[in-house]
C-alpha cells in the first residue's frame, strides 16, 4: 500500500541552506522537493546540470536568471519553467519572509 504524504508538510521554520529532498527516483527521472529561505547564489556561480529540469514554484517567491538572458524571471506560486541540460542558471533571490517551496523534476 502506498503512503500518502504532503508536499507542504514538515517545512523547517528556519534554514541555513537549501533543503533538497528526493521524493522519487528511477534510472530516468528524479523528483525533488526543494525548500529555500532567503536563498541566493553568488553573481559568478551558475548551475550547469547534466539533466533537463522542470521546476514548479509551489509556494513563496523567487527570481531566476539565465546566463544567456539579460533579465531575471519573477516566479510566484504556480510559475514553472523547463530548463534544458547545460543551460546555465542561478537563483538570484528567494522570499525572506516565508519558505519558497519548489517541485523539481529532473530527467
Amino acid at each position: 500500500m502506498s503512503q500518502i504524504t504532503n508536499l507542504l508538510a514538515d517545512i523547517p521554520a528556519s534554514l541555513h541552506e537549501e533543503l533538497i529532498q528526493s521524493l522519487l527516483q528511477t534510472p530516468h527521472i528524479r523528483i525533488e522537493r526543494i525548500v529555500s529561505l532567503r536563498h541566493s547564489l553568488p553573481q559568478d556561480y551558475w548551475y550547469d546540470q547534466d539533466e533537463n529540469e522542470w521546476m514548479l514554484l509551489v509556494d513563496g517567491a523567487a527570481r531566476l536568471r539565465f546566463e544567456d538572458y539579460d533579465e531575471t524571471l519573477e516566479m510566484k506560486p504556480g510559475s514553472f519553467v523547463n530548463i534544458p541540460a547545460h543551460r546555465r542558471h542561478r537563483i538570484e533571490w528567494t522570499d525572506s519572509g516565508q519558505p519558497t517551496i519548489w517541485l523539481a523534476i529532473l530527467y
